[in-house]
C-alpha cells in the first residue's frame, strides 16, 4: 500500500526518499527510536522530498507511514524484524514488523522509489570463514534499482569482505566527498579506500540515470557518506570496542539475526552511549543527502 501523498509524488516525478522501520522497531531504545526517524522524516522535508517510510502492518507492506502509524509502530512490542525473505511470511501471517535494509529495498522496487535513506548497511560479518553469515541486504543492493545513502558499512562487519561481495555482485560504491570507506561510527581510513569518489550531486545522478536508463543496468548504487566529523568516534577505540563486543558474542553463542543487534547494544555500553549519540547523527546527516539528492534526480 503505497500513501497518498507518496503515491502522488511518484506519479508526478516528484522527489521521494524511502526510509526503514527497522530502526524503530530493532534498532534503537524508545524514545530515541521515534525521535530519529521523526527527524530523518523532517530532514527529507527539508530538503524539498517526500518521505516514505516503510513497514509492514497487519502482513500489508506500506511505503509512507502517518504520524500515527509510525508512533504506533515504533511503541508496539512484539513487533516483527522483517528481512525480504520475511515479507511474504508477513503477510501471511498477519504480522507487523520494521523492514530492514533489504525489506525497504524490495519495497522501492515494487513502488519505484529511487532513493533510500538508512543508517548502514548490513553486509558480510566477521567470523565468516568459520559460520558463513551474509546479510541479505548484499543480494537486495545488487537486485533494487535504487540509490542508497548510508554511512558505509556497520561497524561490526568484516568490511574488506563487504566491498568485495559488492564489487562481485556489480554494485557500485561511491565514496560521496571521501577517498575512504565509512566505518558507520567512524569516517573510515586510509587502509579501506573507497572504490570511487563523487563530490556534487550533479555527477551522482548522472551515474544512476546511466546506469539504470542508458546501460540499463540492474541494480543499485551505494552512496557512502561520512558520519560528520563532530560525531564520529575515533578510529582506535571504534575498533577496540567492536573486537571486545564481537569476543562478548562469541562467548555467549549469538549468531544469525540476533547478532547484529547484540553487538550493537555491547558498544553502546562499552562506549557509554556515545555510539547511539553518533548513530542517531549518522542517520539524519544521510536522510538530509538522500532529500538533496531525490531532488537532483527528479530534476
Amino acid at each position: 500500500m503505497v500513501d497518498p501523498e507518496v503515491q502522488r509524488a511518484l506519479r508526478e516525478r516528484a522527489p521521494v526518499v524511502a526510509l526503514e522501520s527497522a530502526v524503530l522497531t530493532h534498532g534503537l531504545p524508545r524514545p530515541h527510536n521515534l525521535e530519529v526517524v521523526q527527524r530523518m522524516i523532517a530532514a527529507v522535508r527539508h530538503a524539498g522530498a517526500i518521505p516514505a517510510v516503510v513497514a509492514v502492518l497487519g502482513g500489508v507492506l506500506h511505503v509512507g507511514l502517518g504520524d500515527a502509524a509510525l508512533a504506533e509502530i515504533a511503541g508496539r512490542d512484539g513487533a516483527h524484524k522483517l528481512s525480504a525473505r520475511d515479507l511474504a511470511w508477513a503477510h501471511a501471517t498477519g504480522s507487523d514488523g520494521g523492514t530492514t535494509v533489504a525489506a525497504t529495498l524490495a519495497a522501492c522496487g515494487l513502488a519505484g522509489v529511487r532513493v533510500f535513506a538508512t543508517g548502514g548497511i548490513g553486509g558480510v560479518h566477521r567470523g565468516w570463514r568459520e559460520h558463513l553469515d551474509i546479510s541479505a541486504d548484499i543480494e537486495a543492493l545488487a537486485s533494487a534499482p535504487c540509490c542508497t545513502v548510508a554511512a558505509g558499512g556497520k561497524s561490526i562487519l568484516d568490511l574488506p569482505a563487504t566491498l568485495e561481495a559488492l564489487e562481485t555482485r556489480g554494485v557500485p560504491v561511491i565514496g560521496w566527498r571521501t577517498d575512504h570507506f565509512p566505518q558507520f561510527h567512524s569516517r573510515g581510513h586510509a587502509r579501506l579506500p573507497a572504490p570511487r569518489r563523487l563530490d556534487t550531486l550533479e555527477q551522482v545522478a548522472l551515474l544512476c540515470r546511466a546506469r539504470w536508463d542508458a546501460l540499463a543496468q540492474p541494480g543499485g548504487v551505494l552512496l557512502a557518506n561520512p558520519i560528520p566529523e563532530e560525531h564520529a568516534l575515533p578510529q582506535r577505540e571504534l575498533d577496540d570496542a567492536v573486537a571486545q563486543a564481537q569476543r562478548d558474542a562469541d562467548a555467549r553463542g549469538i549468531r544469525g539475526a540476533a547478532l547484529t543487534p547484540f553487538l550493537l547494544a555491547a558498544l553502546e555500553r562499552i562506549t557509554a552511549g556515545r555510539s547511539v549519540t553518533a548513530n542517531l547523527a549518522l542517520l539524519e546527516h544521510n536522510a538530509a543527502l538522500a532529500g538533496e539528492l531525490a531532488r537532483a534526480l527528479a530534476g
